[in-house]
């Protein structure tokens, strides 16, 4: 009997011990598997990462190189975790920490990726506000000098003196007019500056030129050359008056000519500036 009772709490003991042994068997079985899931899902989530890094960019190279930097961490976390047995409880743990650091540090990528941004669009659009107002500047600087210009000439051609009323009468030795050839001793021009306050006071300077019926400039030794807006002329006499800006009658002789034919003689008047005006006499 003693011996029955023996082999039966043998029996009963190794009963214990397999299950025991069976229980620990499965909680490790399950300790590991819950262990593989939490290392895949780790393993995932770096991939996850990993994508984040590749699609992030920017148009900054110091960012960009610290982009690469990072991207080559979480390549090589990877490869660790890969390597790493999920039953390595303290490995785990520390790359779920780098895990949580590379994320925090992509956040920051993006948050000064947005702001230059940000900054680069303000800085664009005032570069494009400041090139449109630098347009509009010029513009109105053309503008301003193209009326400044038109006042300019308005001015110059407001300056000019203007004469009118030009005749031209030929005088006899009695000094009385005639139109008669045969009498004629001396010519005169008779005209009047016009008042113009635009235009430079001072002493000026009137031409004249007298062409007979044949279109031959008659001279004397009096003759002068002069120009007129360039062009050099010579005159048949001329006269120098002082214009203060208002009306000036002059007159100016022409003398020492030998003889004058039949016909139409015409006499144009200028001064240094323009043509003051033209007249006609008929001598018969």
């Amino acid at each position: 009997m003693d011996l029955k009772k023996v082999m039966y709490a043998l029996i009963a003991v190794a009963v214990l011990l397999a299950g025991a042994l069976a229980y620990i068997w499965y909680e490790k079985s399950s300790l590991v598997k819950e262990l593989n899931l939490e290392k895949d899902e780790l393993t995932s989530q770096m991939i996850a990462l990993q994508n984040d890094y590749a699609a992030l960019s920017s148009d900054y190279d110091t960012i960009n190189s610290q982009l690469d930097s990072s991207r080559e961490e979480v390549s090589q976390l990877i490869e660790r975790i890969q390597k790493t047995e999920a039953t390595n409880r303290s490995k785990i743990r520390q790359y779920e920490k780098e895990l949580g650091t590379l994320r925090s540090i992509m956040r920051n990528y993006i948050v000064q990726i947005d702001s230059l941004n940000t900054l680069n669009k303000k800085l664009t659009a005032d570069a494009a506000a400041a090139r449109r107002e630098a347009a509009e500047s010029r513009r109105q600087s053309e503008e301003l000098s193209k009326t400044v210009e038109g006042l300019s000439e308005q001015v110059a051609v407001g300056a000019v003196i203007k004469a009118r009323g030009l005749r031209l009468e030929a005088y006899n030795s009695s000094d009385k007019v005639t139109d008669r050839s045969s009498r004629v001793v001396r010519m005169l021009a008779t005209l009047s500056l016009v008042e113009n306050d635009l235009a430079p006071k001072g002493p000026i300077r009137v031409y004249i030129r007298v062409k007979d019926p044949d279109g031959v400039l008659l001279t004397n030794s009096t003759k002068r050359t002069f120009e007129c807006e360039g062009e050099p002329m010579i005159c048949s006499a001329s006269r120098e008056v002082d214009y203060q800006g208002k009306e000036v009658e002059l007159s100016i002789y022409l003398n020492e000519i030998s003889e004058y034919a039949k016909g139409i003689y015409t006499v144009e008047a200028y001064t240094e500036q323009s043509k003051l005006g033209s007249a006609e006499l008929m001598l018969r």
